[in-house]
Order: structure tokens, then C-alpha cells, then sequence
């Protein structure tokens, strides 16, 4: 049976860096990690987890905490692609990812998030999508468990988030350049997300001198096509009907789309239409979706390699609240209207 030893010398290389190699030690080249990897593979190396577990006091095994109200999981086309990101990097640094359930048992009670994490060992955990003030978040947020999460911000943890603000910023600058000035905006459930959109949506139309009405601000929820389409159809039935409706992402604005189409009218003829997030289905419909596309491949890579940054060198990692900025998809959905500046 192969063993590092024998791979070392086909390497040529010696046994303590082959070792580093198979463990995902930061401290080796990708080149000479990929030479080991080649060569373990072709003999059909593979190192025993448990033995490498007792050494390195590791399990090389990371732990993501996703789930959210709705229970739409990883349909959620953004936070599936974030989270398929840093799935490939984890591997890349020879780590696993086990999602973190919440109808685990022990002892014949259900395990908290933090039980759960302990019982599995992770090394550390990921978090998206849920509810940061739930209790048993915080529990897991406030332990010794080296933690990353996305899109919102907790004191001495590091946290990778979209650039919320700014991207809100140049979809609506985009719009009233093309001459929009009755802009409504159906946004989501209060959240730290909504919080800073909603906030930049207002602040930017105030400093275009436009007073945004509080009939243009309607609650819809995230991905819910449903509940977008009756918030679309309450603007259209305003007396002074919006130009130009902000969805609170891509895939909830196909119910927005469909409420428009359902009353008779055309997009951008009639009524312009603006999604967020750039998922792959808003560029299949016709005419392409105008909206703000962000960089879900740097997010989910950048929790990676920070998370496996607390992990092997926690005496040196400083935690930081790290942005990750978008791009505006200009589409063809938000007309040009007469009056364009």
C-alpha cells in the first residue's frame, strides 16, 4: 500500500512538505500541491481522516449554517451560487462541508446549532441566509467555533458582503439617467440587506431632488414571486402610477413581470422594470432583465479562504468586514424616456 513516504520520493520531495501538501497547509505552493495531489491520486492515496485529525488537531471539515423563513433553501439562485463558490475553494484547500441541520438529535432532544457543530467537530462554520438575531445563532456567533458570515456585519467577526449601497446606488443613478422620475421600489423583509438598500434607494432619489411618496415603498418578501406580483399590482393601480418599479431581486421580479403583462402592458413600452442580483435566468427572458449583478464567485471564494485564514493561523488573522462590489447589467427593460438628462 502507498504511503507518504513513497509519494515523497516520486516527488521528489520530502515527507514533511507531502504532508503539508495532503492536509491543505496554506504554506505550500499551488504547483507543488497540485504535484503531490497528482501523484497521491494515481496510486490511489488516500490519507486516513481520523489519523489526520489527531495530528493536526483538525478535521478538515467546515460546517454551513443556510436556512431561512421562506425555506427556499438553495433555490435561491444567489446564495446557492455564493455558496457553490465556496464549496470550491473549501475543496481546493482539501476541506469538506457538511451543512448544519437543525432537526439533529441527541439524546432524544434536538441539538442547538452550536451542539450540532460540536458533536460533528467542525473546524469552522459559514453562515447565510438565517436569521442573525435568533438566539441559537448568536450562541454559535459568540462561541470559540471560528465563524464567517455573509451579508451582515457582527462585531470582532470577520464577514464578506455585497456592496449593497453602492450597488443600489448605480441601478438607481442608471435610472434617472434615462430619465425616470416616479421610481417605485417593492422591497424585502427587514433585514440588514433591505436596511441598506432601502436607505440608499431614498438617500439617492433625495439627492436628485425627487421626494419619493411612501405609496412607491411596498413590502413584498425575497424569491417570492407571489407575494411581488400583488405588491406590483398595488403600483399599477395607484392613481399616479410609477414609470419605473425596482423588484427586490431577479427571480421574485418574474411576478412583478407577470402582474405587468397580466394588466395589458408592455416593458419598457409602457412600464420599466428593474431586478437585483444578476442570476443567470434574468438574462434568458426577453427583453433582457436591467439589473445589478453581483460577484457571487468572489463572495463564496473570499468566506473560504478567510474562514481556513482563522482556522491555521488564528494568531495572525484580524477580523474585517470585507465588501465585495457588483456590476450594473443595464438590460433592456428600463426605457429611455423624453425627458432624459
Amino acid at each position: 500500500m502507498t504511503n507518504i513516504k513513497d509519494i515523497a520520493e516520486m516527488c521528489g520531495l520530502s515527507v514533511s512538505t507531502v504532508s503539508k501538501a495532503l492536509n491543505g497547509y496554506t504554506d505550500i505552493s499551488a504547483e507543488t500541491k497540485h504535484k503531490v495531489m497528482k501523484v497521491a491520486q494515481s496510486c490511489g492515496y488516500l490519507p486516513n481522516s481520523m489519523a489526520r485529525a489527531l495530528k493536526t488537531n483538525r478535521t478538515h471539515n467546515l460546517g454551513v449554517l443556510f436556512t431561512d423563513e421562506g425555506r427556499s433553501g438553495l433555490k435561491q439562485e444567489y446564495f446557492a451560487a455564493v455558496l457553490d463558490a465556496f464549496k470550491t475553494e473549501a475543496e481546493a484547500h482539501s476541506y469538506d462541508i457538511t451543512f448544519i441541520g437543525h432537526n439533529q438529535n441527541a439524546g432524544g432532544r434536538t441539538m442547538t446549532y452550536l451542539e450540532h457543530c460540536r458533536y460533528r467537530n467542525f473546524d469552522g462554520v459559514c453562515i447565510a441566509c438565517v436569521d442573525f438575531q435568533q438566539p441559537e445563532v448568536l450562541e454559535l456567533i459568540n462561541s470559540s467555533i471560528p465563524v464567517i458570515t455573509i451579508d451582515h456585519v457582527f462585531n470582532n467577526h470577520t464577514s464578506i458582503n455585497s456592496a449593497n449601497v453602492d450597488g443600489m446606488k448605480e441601478l438607481v443613478e442608471y435610472i434617472y439617467r434615462m430619465g425616470h422620475r416616479k421610481i417605485a421600489y417593492v422591497h424585502g423583509e427587514k433585514s440588514a440587506v433591505t436596511d441598506q438598500r432601502l436607505t440608499s434607494f431614498c438617500r439617492m432619489l433625495r439627492d436628485f431632488g425627487i421626494d419619493v411618496p411612501k405609496e412607491y415603498l411596498v413590502l413584498s418578501a425575497y424569491h417570492d414571486i407571489r407575494s411581488t406580483g400583488e405588491a406590483t399590482r398595488r403600483l399599477l393601480a395607484l392613481p399616479d402610477r410609477p414609470s419605473c418599479i425596482v423588484m427586490p431581486d431577479d427571480y421574485a421580479a418574474f411576478g412583478g413581470i407577470k402582474a405587468i403583462e397580466s394588466a395589458g402592458l408592455k416593458i419598457p413600452d409602457d412600464i420599466s422594470v428593474a431586478g437585483y442580483d444578476g442570476i443567470p435566468l434574468a438574462e434568458m427572458i426577453r427583453p433582457h432583465l436591467t439589473t445589478l449583478k453581483q460577484d457571487t464567485a468572489r463572495m463564496g471564494q473570499e468566506a473560504a479562504r478567510r474562514l481556513i485564514e482563522q482556522i491555521e493561523s488564528p494568531m495572525t488573522t484580524i477580523a474585517e468586514s470585507i465588501t465585495i462590489k457588483g456590476t450594473l447589467l443595464p438590460g433592456q427593460t428600463v426605457a429611455k424616456m423624453p425627458a432624459a438628462v
